[in-house]
């Protein structure tokens, strides 16, 4: 009888290892959905528990539900003090979602299926290169050259791995020393320490002290380093993989490598030197500061706009045009398979050059010596839009309930769906339950991605193998 019961459990067990194998392999996005979504709701319940509260009580459903995905989605947003309100318990909680959510939703689901079936198998390869490649999503292998090809995904996982735990141990080393001159001592400044990196290359921007950044709000040190921190984790994990492959060999990088960091470069750059202008003689921000002052403070806001959340200034009180500044590169977002959220530096790039191409009669896109396939266009205006469509159906929506200024409304809305973390007050400010709701399922939409959502609402992927008559409209 044990043994009859020992074989059914087995054959239990191997036909749930197949039927996640074959909704895997049948319909990707969906999985990762899937995935992503309990992975947040598991978070929540452990955050509502009594023991993640510091003191009596418990954590509402709501408001736990709302940082569980602010955590999760790796946002930065909050409902509570984040440096009070958890217990031990409740920021170890956090501090792992954070990790576990910067790895990425199909990398997830990569690593849940090969956890299942004890392999890499190919369903698993795809989904995991479909995190390094959303297209990968639609079609599956795709000829074009690729970042990351297929065959090299089992590394990549692996480079996922070791760079998370490098970059943040570099990063531990470099706080570490700041914290101790604060007069903390060695396991305050060591938990600190962790704490910051954690957040910084994750992109997350929670703080763990109630003064947050205000003690270090003019140390070029500190702010510095967090600024690397946020920059390195919004690259991308594809982004390590090849100059780790091609160490000290720029010419050998693929094209993604060179338009991620060319843009982000160019971003951080233009962004720094917009607030520098922008917020001259803004006594309310920094702009009456020594001009040392006024360059830190505005490339940590450039920096931190693309993705960080970390925030030394009162965004409430910047000039509206710094507000919209800032709108714009939160919008963007950092780089594709990154800690970072926003529509991806490269869907950018890939619309100016279009433009480019466009404005110079030429049939197809380049860059870099390598031309850019038409159905990269087609995607990059895809998520774009939809995103665009997200966002300004969300604003709309919260200006209803909420009553809020729009530039204020716009801004928080923006940050949640491009998982920034920054706030004008908006959020913090007593919201109601469904507009937090709301806000949390922005965070959610934002961190799975235009495109993952699309191909999951989608029923199937069919073949047209016909050609309808050709007709041109009227464009411009």
């Amino acid at each position: 009888m044990a043994q009859l019961r020992s074989s059914s459990d087995a054959t239990l067990l191997e036909r749930s290892r197949d039927a996640v194998e074959h909704f895997a392999a049948a319909y990707p996005a969906r999985f990762a959905i899937v995935v992503f979504a309990a992975l947040n709701l598991v978070f929540a319940v452990l955050l509502a528990t009594p023991w993640a509260t510091a003191g009596d009580g418990t954590t509402g459903a709501v408001d736990a539900f709302f940082q569980a995905v602010s955590v999760v989605c790796v946002t930065g947003l909050t409902v509570v003090d984040m440096a009070t309100h958890w217990s031990p318990f409740g920021n170890a909680v956090v501090m792992i979602g954070v990790e576990v959510g910067g790895i990425g939703v199909l990398t997830l689901a990569s690593i849940l299926g090969m956890t299942v079936a004890r392999r890499l198998g190919l369903r698993q390869r795809l989904m995991a290169a479909s995190d390094s490649n959303p297209s990968r999503v639609r079609r599956g292998v795709v000829q074009e050259q690729q970042a990351i090809r297929l065959g090299e995904v089992g590394s990549l996982l692996r480079i996922v791995a070791l760079s998370v735990l490098a970059f943040e141990a570099v990063l531990i080393v470099l706080l570490l020393p700041r914290l101790l001159l604060e007069g903390k001592d060695l396991l305050t400044a060591l938990y600190e320490a962790t704490y910051w990196s954690i957040m910084a290359f994750t992109n997350s921007g929670f703080v763990p002290t109630v003064e947050g950044l205000e003690p270090f709000a003019t140390d070029p040190w500190f702010l510095g380093v967090l600024m690397l921190g946020v920059f390195i984790g919004s690259l991308g994990f594809p982004v390590y993989f090849v100059i780790l492959r091609h160490l000290g060999k720029p010419r050998q990088w693929s094209l993604h490598v060179k338009l991620t960091i060319t843009v982000s470069l160019l971003l951080f750059l233009l962004g720094g030197l917009a607030f520098l202008v922008l917020e001259w003689g803004n006594a309310d921000s920094w702009g009456t500061d020594d001009f040392g002052q006024q360059l830190l403070h505005a490339f940590f806001l450039s920096a931190m706009a693309r993705s960080g959340g970390f925030a030394v200034d009162d965004l409430g009180l910047l000039h509206n045009s710094s507000l919209l500044v800032t709108d714009m590169l939160m919008f963007v977002g950092g780089g594709s398979a990154s800690t970072a959220g926003g529509i991806k530096v490269t869907t950018l790039a890939i619309l100016f050059l279009a433009a480019i191409a466009e404005a110079r009669g030429r049939k197809s896109m380049e860059a870099f010596g390598r031309r850019i396939p038409s159905d990269v266009l087609r995607l990059a205006v895809s998520v774009t839009l939809w995103s665009a469509t997200i966002v300004a159906g969300v604003t709309i929506v919260l200006l209803e309930i909420t009553g809020a200024p729009l530039s204020f409304v716009l801004f928080d809305v923006i940050s949640a769906f491009a998982t920034v973390g920054l706030s004008t007050g908006f959020t913090h400010a007593g919201l109601e339950d469904p507009a937090k709701i709301i806000l949390a399922l922005t965070m959610f939409v934002g961190r799975i991605g235009s495109v993952t959502l699309a191909a999951a609402l989608a029923a199937s992927q069919r073949t047209q193998l016909f050609t309808r008559p050709e007709e041109r409209p009227i464009v411009g």
